[in-house]
């Protein structure tokens, strides 16, 4: 379907738009929404997580930023966020496959069209903030717009020679090092920045004395040259490159609910093998022309790199690792035995071995104009992209005998275990911000979107055929409205069309398709803000995107289970209400007392049978309630905070509400509270003390992949900070 991406066609369409846009100080760190006071002008719900913000407790996992914004879901999986699962609004986040995920504006996922349930996720703790987009303007970050878009934004070059090094450590063996250098002239700027994580897990493997933690180390270069800004034409060219390398002894084996009521923290033996081996690479290339204050046109080229393989337990005897757990939690005496050693069994071990690559190039124009009384801001733009999975998945067989795994021999793999799959797509897309007068603002946008997908299976014999082949378009429109009351009270309203690609081994379901609307309100009044509002998406078909870690039940062969592929759960609706306040009371002897709270209610439904679901049943991995609170005590030497998060049940497939036997299972609601202290010794070094999960609550959060998972225990750290 398509050619080449030469960056000259992506230049030419977009300057051949009348050129013209608002002033972009810099697009080294390229946002999607900007400051906290852009976020409250959108017709929709917008959130940005500032580096202030970040540094409070300096968290190291997502999913702890995360739950403070409402409106998005997390499936926790491993306890350290390695490998989150990020859904927002009703659109299941197994593996991120439903929100578009950027680092600086950048499309971050391994193979977005060609395989949306692929996962890498930028290591938190060198995130320098984050963005969290929802609404009309989501279209403007496509190719996922059922949900919304999640921007993480790394640590900019500094104005001048600065830097900081970040050490911590915690309990299980956890240690943290981040440290970056930098510096900025006239004509432009560098900087340095490594980040390194590890620990040894909170795990203990039956039989073994192995860890259970990981190690990641990440290395990042920019650099900037610029003209001189003197009032001209401006031009700026960013560079960045980027390393990460992740060695985790994860897996994707659970516990039967009988051992983890008795200890949470066990893990089979048979898993003593499971090992994830990464690495992941990047390259960007961005150039900022901008002819005055009202127009630029920013230009962005990318290369990301991935490679993984994850070596597992997949099959016991033959049979699936979730099959055994389930035969085990329903009795059978010879699935537990075989899972605590005391019954022989051959364990394959399977190399889920790929090599992703996501490249293209990118063009967004901004443009500042009047139409007579009309204030306009358009922001347009257009994205060539390739991406594919290349995937070779042999497998080793081994004797599981008295509780210790000894090699047989290995097994080649079959043809589905042997593909290709590569995608092109090209999207465009134009939001038109339009000021009525100075309370009305609409929001009118369009995004096109375009992409073939093929598979490739091929045989051992050097044979293959083309199994696959997808061609989709799809226009999605969207319109959105604020009403500034006054100073205190805006009013908004918004609505746009979702979508989201399904597998691209899939030819018989269609890409998931839905209406979003939304209508809600926000206050402010002497430190006190408010937002409140109520969302509904119409979904006319809703699709689970089959994996290993979320497998789906086979429409054709009952009691068999899909790792690939993508199924349809047909018509569903999703409703609910988002709500988010923040109040700081500041006292006269220089105290303050800051406040926030945010919390979600969520209803789902799937309203029409199909061969995967039934009306009334509901979609999976989305808690009714949400909650998160905080409240400080700060001065100018010290602070100290207290974090409350509280998830809802969720159901770990669409039956939970069946009354016929067949109901899945629900995960347990959790409360848990985070507190940490700060002591500023001078306005250069900080040092803190941080505890998660300070009660140390304990639950089933996942039951996916294969068996019940429990969050982190109580954890305790201490660190510094120094900045120079």
């Amino acid at each position: 379907m398509f050619q080449k991406h030469p960056m000259a066609m992506a230049i030419l369409l977009v300057q051949s738009v009348a050129v013209q846009a608002e002033k972009k100080e810099s697009i080294e760190q390229t946002m999607i929404i900007g400051s906290k006071e852009e976020a409250a002008e959108l017709p929709g719900s917008a959130y940005v997580l500032t580096h202030e913000d970040m540094q409070t407790f300096a968290y190291n996992d997502i999913n702890s930023y995360l739950r403070e914004i409402p409106g998005v879901y997390l499936r926790q999986e491993e306890g350290y966020g390695l490998r989150p699962n990020i859904g927002i609004r009703g659109a299941v986040g197994e593996r991120n496959n439903k929100i578009t995920v950027m680092e600086d504006g950048i499309l971050v996922a391994p193979a977005p069209y060609s395989g949306p349930a692929a996962y890498y996720f930028p290591s938190t703790g060198r995130i320098n903030a984050i963005e969290v987009l929802k609404g009309p303007a989501t279209i403007a970050h496509g190719p996922f717009t059922v949900g919304g878009a999640v921007n993480l934004i790394s640590t900019p070059i500094p104005d001048e020679a600065s830097g900081q090094v970040n050490l911590e450590m915690g309990q299980y063996g956890e240690q943290k090092a981040h440290i970056w250098a930098g510096t900025s002239g006239d004509r432009g700027g560098i900087l340095f920045e490594t980040y390194q994580h590890g620990a040894d897990g909170f795990q203990s493997i039956d039989g073994y004395d192995d860890d259970t933690g990981f190690s990641k180390q990440d290395y990042l270069l920019k650099g900037r040259w610029n003209t001189e800004d003197d009032g001209g034409i401006y031009h700026q060219f960013d560079v960045k490159f980027s390393s990460a390398s992740e060695n985790s002894d994860q897996t994707y084996l659970g516990l039967t609910d009988t051992d983890f009521a008795a200890d949470p923290d066990k893990r089979y033996g048979l898993t003593a093998m499971d090992n994830m081996d990464s690495k992941h690479q990047s390259a960007s290339l961005s150039h900022l022309l901008r002819f005055n204050d009202d127009i630029s046109l920013t230009t962005s080229i990318y290369h990301n790199r991935f490679e993984r393989d994850w070596y597992k337990v997949n099959k016991i005897n033959g049979d699936s690792i979730g099959n055994v757990i389930e035969d085990a939690n329903n009795g059978d005496q010879d699935a537990m035995d075989i899972l605590h050693g005391r019954k022989d069994a051959t364990v394959s071990v399977k190399h889920n071995a790929r090599n992703y690559i996501s490249e293209g190039i990118q063009s967004n124009l901004h443009w500042s104009f009047d139409t007579g009384a009309l204030a306009h801001k358009l922001n347009t733009g257009i994205r060539l992209h390739r991406d594919e999975v290349d995937r070779y998945q042999p497998s080793d067989n081994y004797d599981w005998s008295d509780g210790q795994l000894a090699y047989i021999d290995s097994d080649d793999p079959n043809s589905s275990n042997n593909r290709l799959q590569q995608a092109e797509a090209v999207s465009l897309f134009f939001l038109d911000e339009i000021a009525i007068n100075q309370a009305l603002t609409l929001t009118t946008g369009l995004r096109y979107e375009k992409y073939r997908t093929d598979e490739t299976r091929r045989e051992l014999d050097g044979s293959q055929e083309q199994t696959a082949s997808n061609e989709v378009s799809e226009l999605l429109p969207a319109l959105g409205a604020t009403y500034q009351l006054n100073q205190h009270v805006q009013f908004l309203a918004g609505y746009h069309k979702g979508f989201a690609v399904t597998a691209a081994s899939e030819t018989n379901v269609d890409p998931e398709s839905s209406d979003n609307f939304e209508l809600g309100a926000r206050f402010k009044w002497q430190g006190l803000q408010m937002d409140m509002i109520a969302f509904y998406s119409d979904y006319s078909n809703a699709v689970q995107n089959c994996s290993a870690a979320h497998t789906c039940d086979d429409p054709n062969n009952p009691g068999e289970e899909l790792d690939w592929g993508s199924i349809s759960l047909g018509a569903s609706e999703v409703k609910g209400l988002e709500f988010l306040s923040s109040y700081q009371h500041d006292f006269a002897n220089g105290l303050s007392i800051p406040m926030s709270l945010s919390y979600t209610y969520t209803q789902t439904r799937i309203t029409d049978d199909s061969d995967n679901a039934l009306a009334g049943d509901i979609l999976a991995n989305t808690p009714e309630h949400m909650a998160s609170a905080s409240i400080g005590l700060a001065s100018i030497r010290w602070d100290t905070f207290l974090n409350a998060a509280y998830t809802d049940e969720m159901c770990s497939d669409t039956t939970c509400n069946r009354t016929d036997g067949s109901q899945a299972k629900a995960t347990d609601e959790l409360l848990t509270f985070d507190w940490v202290g700060n002591y500023y010794v001078s306005s250069e070094l900080r040092t803190y003390v941080r505890v998660e999960n300070l009660t140390d609550e304990r639950a089933v959060v996942s039951y996916q992949p294969d068996g019940a998972r429990a969050n982190k225990p109580r954890t305790f750290y201490v660190g510094f900070n120094y900045s120079f």
